[in-house]
């Protein structure tokens, strides 16, 4: 698989990652198998997507836990992110940016994960109670200890973000500003996809001027963008598809024509190409620095997407994609 450089600490790994997070958490815990899991992480080492994306928050502490019984065995294959910073409780999250739990949190995340470092180690969230760098801070002497190799941000949820005039990722980016003044930023992570290409305007140009990594979450949109999903079927109540605007009965029919749209371009590239890998090329096509990280929890799915990091769109391709109507439905 192609090979793509993670910001300031250089950091190489295969062109399309792995979200695990779907293997634990958010996600229709009925089909969540360890088993068929701990198969679908192996195989992605074994295609080249060696990112392997989590997070303490998921379970949580359990996605970090089934990781660790793939790395306490392939530990060299693996390209390891984690996140902290969020506390998950009762029908709450909250977030926790003390530099002491800060720290705590990477023991434990590294216990779990059974290694003695982490590749990259991201802030979920900023605190609010407590300035940023001082979290940033923190982080930084994990780096100086050992305990982690580079550092990352997550871009500030759509939800909070927004204020009256103000783009999407304004207020990730003013985080981003104060941090790099303690320690270098290696990556951010953010939703970017064929339905949500709002990083394209501010945060991805702020990453592409610096040289830092930008880790596409979500880019085939929760599912949908794989035209596997089928309108009115419904969700599971722990699925957080269940409470996403874009995903009631009507939403999804409206938004069918982004799938279309899709297939279209898939079909000229051969029977075997899909929607989901027209997705996932779209994303890597728009920079050399963009490492998407599709979340999947089964071998077939796996093997889909890592497939899509040798498909090349065409000039016209991408024309066509760029055209197509914008997602309906949102949280604003």
């Amino acid at each position: 698989m192609e090979r793509r450089t993670i910001g300031a600490a250089a950091l190489a790994v295969g062109a399309v990652g792995l979200g695990c997070m779907p293997m634990s958490w958010a996600y229709s815990t009925s089909r969540q198998r360890g088993d068929e899991s701990l198969r679908a992480v192996h195989r992605a080492l074994d295609l080249g997507s060696c990112l392997l994306d989590t997070a303490d928050m998921y379970g949580p502490f359990t996605n970090e836990l089934l990781l660790g019984r793939v790395l306490k065995e392939r530990r060299p294959d693996a390209f390891v992110s984690t996140k902290a910073g969020l506390l998950v409780g009762d029908q709450h999250i909250v977030a926790n940016g003390r530099p002491g739990y800060v720290k705590r949190a990477c023991d434990a995340s590294l216990r779990r994960l059974q290694t003695d470092v982490i590749d990259l180690y991201q802030l979920h969230r900023a605190d609010p109670e407590i300035p940023v760098e001082e979290t940033w801070g923190a982080m930084a002497e994990l780096v100086r200890a050992g305990k982690v190799r580079a550092l990352g941000l997550c871009a500030v949820g759509a939800r909070s973000s927004r204020r009256a005039g103000a783009r999407l990722h304004d207020a990730t980016i003013r985080q981003l500003e104060r941090v790099q003044q303690v320690f270098p930023v290696s990556a951010v992570e953010a939703e970017l996809s064929v339905w949500s290409p709002q990083a394209l305007e501010a945060l991805l140009p702020w990453c592409a001027a610096r040289g830092v990594g930008f880790l596409a979450a979500m880019p085939l949109g929760n599912g949908f963008l794989t035209g596997t999903l089928t309108p009115g079927e419904g969700f599971e109540p722990d699925d957080l598809r269940a409470r996403h605007p874009r995903f009631t009965a009507e939403m999804m029919a409206a938004n069918q024509p982004i799938v279309a749209g899709l297939r279209r371009v898939a079909a000229r590239h051969g029977a075997g190409v899909t929607p989901a890998q027209v997705a996932l090329a779209w994303v890597l096509a728009q920079g050399g620095q963009v490492i998407p990280v599709p979340g999947a929890k089964r071998e077939r799915w796996v093997t889909e997407n890592a497939a899509a990091a040798a498909l090349r769109l065409t000039p016209e391709d991408l024309t066509e994609v760029a055209a197509l109507p914008g997602a309906v439905g949102s949280w604003d």
